[in-house]
């Protein structure tokens, strides 16, 4: 029986190549994205079948909720959950809108933490399971100019992270 990974963010960049190498792993691999059409397309390029794709906007818990309880249902247990979701605007607190704040924050830390809530309730019985939250490395360098992406949502991150 292979191993079930969720990867958030799962239809593009770092996630779906995260994605791509947990199927050529073995592993079946469900792909959460906002865009119904690019995770089924993700999804369908995989090696492997009997994967699955999920539209799910993170920052929101009912859809986070939703997703997971479809998941428990059609796949079973979680063993690795990756959090690749995350968004970037331009970041400069004297230009950033409050909606765009509460937009980052929304995906790039309570995205994660919803998502890792969900996750953990299969994953604390056994065999268990593995989280990784990718982060940007910005996070600790801490640039200039990215005061609401770095102050926020990907210091945040890391401290989610570090306290599981």
């Amino acid at each position: 029986m292979s191993r079930l990974a969720v990867v958030c963010g799962g239809s593009r960049g770092i996630g779906g190549a995260v994605a791509l190498l947990l199927a050529e792993r073995g592993c079946r691999v469900v792909v959460l994205s906002r865009d119904q059409d690019s995770a089924r397309a993700a999804m369908e390029a995989l090696p492997g079948g009997d994967h699955l794709s999920l539209s799910c906007d993170v920052s929101k818990e009912q859809e986070v909720q939703r997703s997971f309880e479809t998941i428990q249902k059609t796949c079973g247990s979680v063993s690795y959950l990756v959090n690749a979701a995350g968004i970037n605007r331009d970041s400069l607190l004297l230009r950033t809108p409050p909606h765009h704040m509460v937009s980052m924050l929304h995906t790039n830390l309570l995205g994660s933490m919803l998502t890792c809530r969900a996750a953990l309730r299969s994953m604390l019985r056994p065999p268990g399971g593995a989280i990784v939250n990718i982060g940007s490395g910005s996070g600790r360098a801490l640039p200039a100019g990215e005061s609401v992406y770095d102050g926020g949502g990907t210091t945040g991150g890391r401290g989610l992270h570090l306290s599981m």
